[in-house]
């Protein structure tokens, strides 16, 4: 049953000026507001049921004593913070939010958790401090700003912490005594609109690592000496831009660890001494990948770095006293993730994610040695709603050629192809990730999985140019005056759907969030003719009201990656190429997805789409969650949008067959 629902005052703000004819109604007591949005009908409802209660057990650290550990997961409508006292043991719940947890961090020598947590996905996450025996929780921040990445010094007196705090535009460090929250005061200011973050304190105290990020291709480190306040830039700088990003101290402390792309494409793990002058020794510049995290044991003895091998993760133990290093070979394929060793340093706990199964907490057991290992035990063990996951379609990594030439040859963007048993033309789902730096991976997806049970859909997921994980020259290729490049990537991927025969070249649709979303507004623009549905969710419609409308703190580290729309060539380049100066080129169904509190994409760039589209007469569905922000964290309104999602392909792309 359809009905029209009388506005409030917010509800009127997040729905456009429309016609009397558009049908409106809510969902999840007035939270889920969608419009022409049909009534889902009860197969789909029950089809993706079981899909919908696949859970996941992320780890989040270890308990004072290493007997324990620390994950979120979800029980009710949002994560949040459990314990579990042995492989397999029961999730002891600690928190009991309505919002999702953050970030979490141990306070050294104590049981205390420091975590973060906003309120309806508005990214303005406060600092708490948790007494995890008896669930009491004391704000450390302001309860206005934007705080996180948080880094204790290592006998636990003070945190330091990202905040906006001093004028909600800067992202400064500030450190504070926990146990007086009065006393927290700027470490750091940021001198422009870059990100400056806490990476870890020296032994004494006196000093901290920070990271200055300006773009994804332009990181600094520097030290701060926190007795004077000065400021030293260790590694990169504006002259020659490259990404550092630092590690630890060494055991000394009279050097430093760091990841950098320094010597070529790649990001290799690096030492460099306090020295003045000193230059770094690149410690693994023979592995041709990434290197994309890690961690240190508190003695120093030991460390862990992880690389990125075309999406897939390998594990490596470092010891740091001779810099050698030795491949963890019992890890299975997939991703890995939060690696920290337990407080004495004989353990690795992480998460890992397979194709197969959600993201669940393992603990690798450490040898006497800093390179020896035993067994891996898995801790957690998540449900997947009574799914078998052992028939889960494994994706297939593909490469096809787009416009331009490398060497004489045609470039090949790599793509993960998730094809439905039996037999072809499937019809396609083209995901697009976001970022537009972000990079997609052969992580477990109920949703990919869903729609190719329930739609017989294959889905494709490029690695269009602008991704990270394939060197710094591919992850430039989209920038500034290059943007709609990454466009011509999807043309190119809807020829080589064209050209195989198991692939139905008149059914695609595309699908994105954020990046991703802006992807696919672009892609309608340019294809609809080769389309027959997208999905656009909190997706960028124009790039000049976006950068003048999303959140203060972020808006000059947007302006690196896409041009500033402050500068009239720019601006005009920015307008030229923005979906909604063209929309009348978009001849396909659209589905746009909101949430409005989004402090990243904000509200207006959908409203403002879904409005031109509504007056050219195109057929649109609107979704937006009143207490959402950058995409859905609640269940309740995940699974509506995701049933919605389902229908709205039954009904476009699998129309006609």
């Amino acid at each position: 049953m359809r009905f029209l629902i009388l506005c409030t005052t917010l509800v009127c703000l997040a729905l456009p000026a429309s016609a009397e004819d558009i049908e409106r109604r809510v969902a999840n007591n007035g939270n889920l507001v969608m419009e022409d949005v049909p009534e889902i009908p009860a197969d789909i409802v029950a089809g993706l049921n079981r899909y919908q209660n696949v859970r996941s057990a992320g780890f989040r650290g270890w308990s004072a004593d290493g007997n324990s550990l620390y994950v979120s997961t979800r029980f009710g409508d949002v994560a949040q913070l459990h314990r579990v006292d042995q492989p397999g043991g029961a999730r002891h719940q600690i928190t009991f939010y309505r919002e999702p947890i953050g970030g979490v961090s141990r306070r050294p020598g104590t049981s205390t958790l420091a975590f973060t947590r906003d309120a309806g996905g508005s990214e303005f996450a406060q600092i708490f401090l948790l007494n995890p025996d008896g669930g009491d929780a004391e704000m450390l921040t302001d309860g206005e700003s934007r705080n996180g990445v948080m880094a204790w010094d290592r006998d636990g007196r003070r945190l330091a912490f990202q905040s906006t705090r001093r004028n909600g535009a800067s992202n400064d460090i500030w450190i504070a005594n926990p146990d007086d929250p009065d006393s927290a005061e700027v470490a750091l200011e940021s001198p422009d609109g870059s990100w400056w973050g806490p990476a870890e304190f020296s032994a004494s105290g006196s000093k901290l690592l920070v990271t200055n990020y300006v773009s994804i291709t332009d990181s600094r480190v520097h030290m701060v000496d926190l007795d004077s306040g000065d400021t030293e830039l260790l590694a990169g700088g504006a002259e020659s831009p490259s990404v550092n990003y630092p590690f630890a101290f060494d055991d000394a402390n009279d050097g430093f660890w760091f990841i950098t792309d320094r010597t070529g494409e790649f990001q290799t793990l690096a030492w460099q001494s306090l020295e003045p002058g000193s230059e770094p020794v690149y410690v693994t510049a023979d592995i041709p990948w990434n290197v994309d995290g890690g961690a240190i044991s508190d003695d120093r003895r030991r460390a862990v770095f992880s690389v990125n091998e075309g999406g897939r993760t390998a594990l490596y133990l470092l010891d740091p006293r001779n810099r050698k290093y030795r491949r963890v070979d019992n890890i299975p394929v997939g991703l890995a993730s939060n690696l920290e060793f337990s407080p004495d340093g004989r353990k690795l706990a992480m998460t890992l994610n397979t194709a197969s199964t959600p993201s669940d907490t393992f603990v690798l057991d450490l040898g006497r040695g800093p390179l020896d290992y035993g067994k891996l035990t898995r801790w957690t063990y998540s449900e997947v709603g009574g799914l078998d996951t052992s028939t889960f379609v494994e994706p297939e990594l593909i490469e096809y050629p787009t416009f331009d030439e490398v060497d004489g040859e045609p470039r090949q963007v790599p793509a993960w192809l998730y094809k439905p048993p039996g037999d072809g033309p499937f019809p396609v789902i083209i995901s697009i990730h976001g970022g537009p730096e972000g990079q997609a991976r052969p992580s477990f997806s109920s949703t990919y999985q869903l729609w190719m049970q329930q739609l017989g859909a294959a889905v494709l997921v490029p690695n269009v140019r602008g991704s990270s994980g394939y060197g710094k020259t591919y992850v430039s290729l989209d920038n500034g005056m290059l943007r709609e490049d990454s466009v011509k990537d999807i043309g190119a991927l809807l020829d080589w759907v064209a050209a195989d025969p198991n692939l139905d070249e008149d059914r695609v649709a595309v699908f994105g969030g954020s990046y991703g979303g802006y992807m696919v507004l672009a892609s309608a623009v340019h294809y609809s003719d080769r389309l027959r549905a997208a999905v656009d969710i909190v997706g960028i419609s124009n790039f000049v009201t976006f950068l003048e409308n999303t959140q203060d703190y972020r808006r000059d580290l947007r302006r690196v990656e896409y041009g500033d729309e402050r500068d009239p060539e720019m601006r005009a380049h920015l307008e030229a190429i923005s979906p909604l100066n063209n929309v009348e080129k978009i001849k396909v169904p659209m589905f746009v997805v909101q949430g409005e509190n989004d402090p990243r994409v904000p509200v207006t760039e959908a409203i403002q789409m879904v409005e031109a589209l509504r007056e050219q007469g195109e057929t649109v569905w609107y979704m937006n969650a009143l207490n959402e922000g950058h995409g859905y964290r609640k269940k309740e309104n995940r699974d509506i949008y995701q049933q919605a999602t389902v229908l709205f392909f039954r009904e476009h792309l699998l129309a006609g067959e």
